[in-house]
């Protein structure tokens, strides 16, 4: 097998149910995994590093997710940005593909989708 690059993903996510889902999956398939229920906890981590990959809900307390990928990407450009969420409408889903996200899922999903996903956007960070 050829020397793959560990690429780091950070969750955020209001309930808890999601991070504990992906977490052990993803670690399992080898990305090193950060996972937050708190946005204001979540945008004090990217300011102190980048990820390639944050996966981020859209309603939450505090921080929106809006805000929140704003803040993503202002800070790394580079990072892809997977959208999650359970209040799924054309306009957010636009504004979010606007703003450069990667992919939008909505709620609930089942592993194998945010998965295959995430697989999508690492073939594309490992292609740059």
């Amino acid at each position: 097998m050829n020397e793959k690059r560990t690429l780091s993903i950070l969750i955020l996510d209001d309930e808890p149910i999601v991070s504990k889902r992906l977490k052990p999956s993803l670690e399992k398939r080898g990305y090193v995994v950060e996972t937050f229920t708190e946005s204001l906890e979540a945008l004090k981590r990217i300011k102190e590093r980048n990820f390639d990959i944050v996966i981020t809900d859209l309603k939450m307390e505090g921080v929106d997710g809006m805000e929140f990928l704003t803040e993503v990407k202002k800070r790394s450009p580079e990072t892809e940005v997977i959208v999650i969420t359970g209040f799924a409408t054309m306009e957010t889903a636009k504004e979010s593909f606007k703003k450069g996200v990667f992919d939008f899922l909505s709620k609930p999903f089942k592993l194998g989708e945010i998965t295959e996903i995430i697989e999508k956007a690492e073939e594309k960070i490992l292609s740059r």
